[in-house]
């Protein structure tokens, strides 16, 4: 066999064995690589798009005992980006125009989803809100996003009986033209006009008090 025969034939040896080590890497990684992707995000943004479940039943609903979603009382309504949005109620599924129902005093709409760390830690925070604001301010959650049986029972995990609504497609957060992350609290004034857009989550119930009071001049 020549020199040059045999340089050849080492040549090929060396490149067949970095692709067999190159396949064999691959091959090991592979779980980490799956397992990896199918985290969840760590902050309030959705890590995956869910796919749409079947109906939540009655039974469901009733197991979460929300309280009953605000109803129109014939307030006038303001040009609000929310005029004309009919969205779902999380207690018994039924629709509702969202700012007709609101109008006639003031109201916090927190959106949040089930997936969402920060959305449980603020939820709470938002309860006791409401308790002590008695009749001065509506606060209603938004699902803002698909799952809505995930979010009754989250809701019931967290012991929050809040009214709430569902709003699989961000229809809120789009209209108001708040970013892409959770939670967010929209804060209306009696007509249903945006008075602000808070981007972040309450950190407790006197820093919802004090930001409640500062936009919307209702102290409680």
């Amino acid at each position: 066999m020549s020199a040059e025969t045999a340089r050849g034939g080492t040549w090929w040896r060396w490149v067949l064995a970095a692709v067999i080590v190159a396949v064999a890497a691959a091959v090991a990684l592979w779980p980490q690589l799956t397992r990896d992707s199918d985290k969840p995000a760590a902050s309030g943004t959705n890590p995956t798009a869910q796919p749409v479940e079947a109906s939540v039943s009655e039974a469901d609903r009733a197991a979460a005992a929300l309280a009953a979603c605000p109803q129109p009382s014939g307030a006038p309504v303001g040009d609000s980006p929310l005029r004309g949005l009919t969205l779902n109620c999380l207690a018994d599924g039924k629709p509702v125009d969202l700012v007709a129902a609101l109008a006639g005093k003031p109201a916090l709409l927190n959106l949040w989803a089930y997936w969402c760390g920060p959305c449980a830690e603020e939820l709470p925070l938002l309860q006791q809100f409401s308790q002590q604001a008695r009749n001065a301010l509506t606060v209603l959650t938004v699902h803002s996003d698909q799952g809505t049986a995930k979010a009754l029972s989250r809701l019931s995990g967290l012991g929050i009986h809040l009214p709430g609504v569902e709003d699989p497609n961000a229809k809120v957060r789009t209209a108001v033209g708040a970013p892409a992350v959770l939670p967010i609290s929209v804060l209306l004034r009696a007509d249903g006009t945006v008075a602000k857009v808070v981007v972040r989550p309450f950190t407790s119930v006197e820093d919802i008090s004090a930001t409640v009071a500062a936009e919307l001049g209702v102290r409680a």
